[in-house]
């Protein structure tokens, strides 16, 4: 019995294994991500953000000021007159206004870090657009092979069927005709399908994989019969980076007002002075301490100018977060009904792929027993073709909308 509990736990241990794996999407955006320009940027503004933190929990506003003086009689009657002084001037700070600095970085951290799981899903959803692109091309790419091997075979067919006189010489002209056409796609898809491939590589770096793995959607579309889902949906964008990133950046905003409320006046100073002091040769040196303290005016022309620009810079973040909550709610609406139209259009091109189907395999046995002219042969054969086509499409189409749908929701792959 001992050898099997081993065997037992490496099976168990296989799925959960490859669940932990990130999907070839999401390796795609990782690589992506490393080349994105701003990633370099956003690692700047947190360290900026970091900095901010570190200035707001100092006992000061300002660094410390030391001065350093010298006072002589040398270059008039030279009786040794000598004064030296030095003072150390430290700004205070006003009330309330260390909090509010405390709490304008702490906000600044916050728009930093949000910022970046904003971004990354904007490249997500550049990512994923040139993902499933690729995914049709190479999908037209292959229909037009399958179209141009089963023209070849028509057309070896039909010439040698023209030479021992059982067909006309308009029915061989039609089908090497047919050839010359899909030879001409197959070129013009493969052209489409090496710029799919230079997209996708200029975003990440690398090869496009073999396979496009599709999505799971996050939500169901019909989210309207299953209230679980619904609440599901709401925790999702709830958790939404953009919706997270402009609330953050709102927060910071109304913070930098609360700063210049708080900033009536330049900060105070408190300065120690030493000052070491002969009257002449004959005296001795004496010490002197005292200390300074410097209260500046406020000018309420700069405060209020201060205090308005960080005001509309508030009351702009509070327009732009009420206009993400819209946007944000509205592209969720759109990607669900994008999807359930998707899925009605699969499901309707996969029957008509599948009658289409059966009517060319019956009239490629008649035109084998000579039933049926050519003509209508490659005419049910377009037919399949487009059908055939229709069905790739949206079944890319299919799993494109999952991944709007997902991108709407703020999920990244």
């Amino acid at each position: 019995m001992k050898p099997i509990l081993p065997l037992l736990l490496f099976l168990f241990w296989i799925p959960a294994a490859q669940a932990q794996q990130p999907s070839a999407l999401g390796v795609a955006l990782d690589h992506a991500w490393k080349l994105h320009p701003q990633a370099a940027t956003l690692d700047a503004r947190e360290a900026e953000a970091h900095a901010a933190k570190k200035m707001a929990d100092a006992l000061t506003p300002e660094p410390a000021r030391l001065s350093v003086g010298n006072l002589n009689d040398r270059q008039g009657k030279n009786l040794g007159k000598q004064e030296y002084e030095v003072e150390l001037a430290m700004p205070l700070w006003l009330p309330g206004q260390k909090n509010a600095h405390t709490v304008a970085a702490t906000s600044r951290m916050g728009v930093a870090a949000t910022l970046r799981v904003a971004t990354q899903l904007e490249l997500a959803g550049e990512v994923r657009g040139a993902w499933w692109t690729l995914a049709l091309a190479r999908s037209v790419k292959a229909l037009a092979e399958r179209r141009l091997t089963t023209a070849r075979a028509l057309d070896a067919d039909s010439a040698k069927r023209f030479k021992v006189g059982e067909l006309s010489r308009i029915d061989a002209n039609l089908a090497q005709s047919e050839r010359l056409a899909a030879e001409a796609e197959l070129i013009e898809t493969k052209a489409a399908l090496l710029q799919a491939e230079q997209e996708l590589r200029l975003l990440t770096g690398r090869a496009p994989p073999i396979t496009l793995n599709e999505e799971t959607a996050k939500e169901s579309a019909c989210t309207h019969t299953h209230p679980h889902a619904h609440q599901d949906s709401e925790s999702l964008v709830a958790h939404h980076p953009q919706l997270i990133a402009a609330a953050a950046t709102a927060r910071s905003a109304r913070a930098r007002v609360k700063v210049a409320e708080e900033t009536s006046r330049a900060a105070p100073e408190l300065a120690l002075r030493v000052v070491r002091e002969r009257g002449n040769f004959a005296e001795s040196y004496g010490n002197n301490i005292g200390l300074k303290l410097t209260f500046p005016f406020s000018s309420g022309a700069k405060v209020r100018n201060h205090t308005s620009s960080a005001q509309i810079e508030a009351d702009q973040a509070d327009a732009d977060l009420r206009r993400t909550e819209t946007r944000v709610s509205l592209d969720i609406e759109r990607a669900r009904r994008k999807l359930e139209a998707t899925e009605q259009q699969w499901t309707t091109a996969n029957e008509r792929r599948v009658l289409l189907a059966d009517n060319l395999r019956l009239t490629e046995k008649a035109f084998a027993l000579g039933e049926t002219d050519l003509a209508t042969l490659l005419r049910l054969r377009a037919s399949a073709y487009d059908a055939e086509s229709f069905y790739e499409r949206q079944t890319i189409a299919r799993a494109a909308a999952i991944s709007r749908l997902n991108q709407s929701l703020g999920v990244l792959p």
